[in-house]
């Protein structure tokens, strides 16, 4: 996790907005880098349902969207 003084000047840079997000959620930033597991996969499932719904929306029922997911996965 970076040093106090790297977020300082961070924060008065081109990614404030980004700096200020991590010391907002210093807990939660720390906790991720720190614990082995992830839940990266399961988010990116939900990521790749969504785009395929938002793809989809006002042109399919719900058979035509699970045939496609189930062609994909």
């Amino acid at each position: 996790m970076p040093d106090a003084v790297q977020v300082d000047a961070a924060e008065v840079s081109l990614i404030a907005s980004f700096a200020r997000g991590l010391r907002r959620d210093y807990d939660a930033v720390a906790a991720a880098l720190r614990e082995p597991l992830s839940n990266g996969q399961t988010e990116g499932q939900i990521n790749r349902l969504k785009t395929l719904k938002r793809q989809m929306y006002g042109r399919a029922n719900i058979d035509l969207l699970r045939a496609r997911l189930v062609a994909a996965s």
